[in-house]
């Protein structure tokens, strides 16, 4: 385990034992989200506790992990060299006394965790409704209002209109037949990890194009209220 990593786990180590993974939690009756924000930001452990800070912002907030995401643990396994990891969450914020913080985080939701990069800085995030991407070889699409835009290792990009269907499990597909093409990307409410960098999404992905299946991963755009 690196130094990263181990900084993490022992700063925030009186919550390790309570906390558990995403992939194993039961399930739950969906929580109403009115009240609550979607931010993305940095997480880091002190005092034997794991802070959110927004991006651009100077507050940061105590972590409580209402709905058992196993936020500790992703954000443990990918932890940079500085401890922090990048997150994209949904919660209730509020004042708090906590030393060393400027209120409480209630989370209930956790969309992405990853590893420190510019995802704070991506100008495409709050247009889209859902990205979804995967790997062998690499794809990218990229769901908005307009269309989507398909990405493929090799090939020119693909922007094209498309139909979205919602199945009962929660599952949904977005579809499209332009261009002479059957193009389809199922996704489900599932936790996915990037084979190649190691960011854990709350959706699993597959892009069906023309009979032939590439797997990934995949979450929500801020502009889909989910």
């Amino acid at each position: 385990m690196s130094a990263a990593r181990c900084a993490l786990v022992f700063a925030v180590l009186p919550l390790f034992a309570g906390c558990g993974m995403l992939a194993s939690s039961p399930e739950t009756p969906k929580v109403s989200t009115v009240g609550m924000l979607r931010m993305q930001g940095d997480l880091t452990g002190a005092g034997g506790q794991l802070l959110f800070q927004p991006c651009n912002e100077q507050r940061r907030y105590v972590v409580k992990d209402r709905d058992n995401t196993g936020i500790l643990q992703e954000a443990t396994s990918l932890a940079g060299a500085d401890g922090k990891v990048f997150a994209d969450l949904r919660g209730t914020f509020a004042a708090s006394k906590a030393a060393n913080s400027d209120g409480q985080l209630d989370l209930h939701q956790l969309y992405r965790v990853e590893r420190p990069a510019n995802a704070c800085g991506d100008m495409n995030f709050k247009r889209l409704t859902l990205h979804a991407n995967g790997n062998g070889p690499a794809w990218n699409v990229n769901v908005s209002g307009k269309g989507m835009v398909v990405e493929r290792d090799g090939q020119p990009p693909l922007a094209l209109p498309y139909v979205e269907e919602q199945m009962p499990d929660g599952r949904f597909s977005i579809s499209t037949e332009a261009n002479n093409q059957r193009i389809e990307l199922w996704v489900a409410p599932q936790r996915c990890v990037d084979s190649v960098n190691g960011s854990v999404q709350h959706l699993s992905a597959e892009l069906r194009i023309n009979g032939q299946t590439q797997r990934g991963c995949g979450y929500y755009g801020g502009s889909r209220d989910d």
